[in-house]
């Protein structure tokens, strides 16, 4: 009995110990695949921690990089050699008067053809009428025309080029100031492919495109010869009466004014060499302004003394308004011949009164017109008629020339009135 009970129990925990061996042997897959999710989950989570501190690393690296730039001394230093470099090129610039443009945006598309007029002033007659003129007839070629005046600054002619050749025209039509200063204008234009003119004054050393303008020489010695004539009706001769003069020549920036007092000089001088004409005083009318006209003579009149002068040969109208202004001061209207030049209205009008002897009247409308008409073909590339060459130092540059004519009390109808250009009223309506 005793026996059977040991073997039971005996058998009974083999039972248990062999169970417990299959169940070990029949769950260790899935124990050990457990382990291995476990460890794969502890190496993502460090690779994860890694990658952040990584992260985070390369973040603070640029944000101090980022401020040592922007914040700091190498920042600044870079700025500041900016800054030189900035105002060192602003400095160049000024000193070259023509201010280089920033690179011209891509060509707008133009249905007309874009003209620029740069001219000197406008504060005389003159000027406004040749304005008038030039746009009216290209805008009737079907042409725009951009007008700025420079009030007889240098500084702002070139500006004022600056400008136009910056509105994408085709054209640039300049009447200068300065005939040297502006060569540097017509550089400009060239380089951006644009032709220019010269618009009755010559623009010197450059390869200036064409010229228009009046024979200038000649307006001179139309002048000169008309006021010989009167002085000396028996032309030159040795010993003969001694007549006394002053001069008054135009701006010296104004290479007309030196073309004018060499024509004068032409027509004088065998007067002055046979002993018959005394140049009393003579000198140049800044700018052309009347009021240098009005000092010139005055000085002539307290050098001549207690011998008055015969006759003073201005160059312009302007310069002889203001010589006849110290004339009146002094008693002395149309007791001493004057020429003059342009034909104003009221230098004709002085020319009734017999207070300015002569002037020269240049057809500006057939100017301007003619002038307009070559603009236009000149941006359409159509070929431009002239009558001569005009060298300027650098080239022989294609000119056409206009006539003069000479107007006095007895001609003033059959010339500035016939043409239009005074009316009968406004003329013989205001003596």
């Amino acid at each position: 009995m005793k026996l059977r009970i040991a073997f039971a129990i005996v058998s009974c925990a083999l039972s248990i110990v062999l169970g417990l061996v299959i169940s070990k042997q029949q769950t260790k897959p899935l124990t050990d695949k457990v382990a291995q999710v476990e460890k794969e989950r502890d190496l993502l989570a460090a690779t994860q921690d890694r990658t952040a501190a990584d992260l985070k690393a390369a973040k603070g690296m640029l944000v101090s990089q980022t401020e040592a730039i922007s914040g700091g001394k190498l920042f600044d230093a870079m700025m500041a050699d900016v800054k030189a470099k900035q105002k060192e090129a602003a400095a160049v610039a000024d000193t070259k008067l023509f201010i280089k443009m920033k690179p011209a945006p891509a060509p707008e598309s133009k249905a007309k053809p874009r003209i620029g007029l740069s001219l000197d002033t406008l504060k005389e007659e003159r000027w406004q009428r040749d304005r008038d003129t030039f746009v009216a007839k290209a805008q009737a070629l079907g042409a725009e025309v951009i007008v700025l005046s420079a009030n007889s600054d240098d500084v702002q002619q070139i500006k004022d080029c600056n400008s136009l050749l910056a509105q994408n025209i085709d054209v640039l039509v300049i009447a200068p100031h300065n005939g040297e200063a502006m060569s540097r204008a017509v550089e400009e234009a060239h380089s951006t492919g644009v032709p220019v003119c010269a618009y009755d004054r010559l623009i010197r050393d450059c390869a200036l495109d064409y010229y228009f303008t009046f024979d200038n020489v000649k307006v001179g010695e139309l002048q000169g010869r008309f006021l010989m004539q009167r002085l000396f009706p028996g032309g030159v001769q040795q010993g003969g009466e001694k007549k006394r003069i002053a001069r008054i020549y135009g701006a010296p920036t104004d290479n007309n004014a030196k073309l004018f007092r060499q024509g004068q000089n032409n027509a004088i001088q065998p007067y002055a060499d046979s002993g018959q004409l005394e140049i009393v005083h003579e000198d140049w009318a800044e700018d052309w302004k009347p009021e240098n006209g009005k000092k010139i003579t005055q000085a002539a009149i307290t050098r001549a003394g207690a011998t008055p002068l015969d006759a003073i040969l201005a160059s312009n109208d302007g310069t002889a308004g203001g010589a006849i202004q110290a004339l009146l001061e002094e008693q002395l209207t149309g007791k001493v011949l004057v020429t003059g030049q342009d034909a104003d209205l009221e230098a004709c009008r002085r020319i009734l009164r017999g207070e300015q002897t002569m002037s020269i009247y240049k057809p500006l409308k057939l100017l301007a017109e003619q002038t307009a008409d070559a603009a236009v073909a000149l941006a359409k590339k159509q070929p431009i008629k002239t009558t001569g060459v005009t060298p300027n130092g650098k080239r022989d540059v294609p000119t056409l020339q206009v006539d003069i004519i000479a107007v006095h009390k007895d001609n003033l109808r059959d010339t500035v009135v016939k043409d239009g250009f005074h009316k009968e009223e406004d003329l013989f309506g205001a003596k």
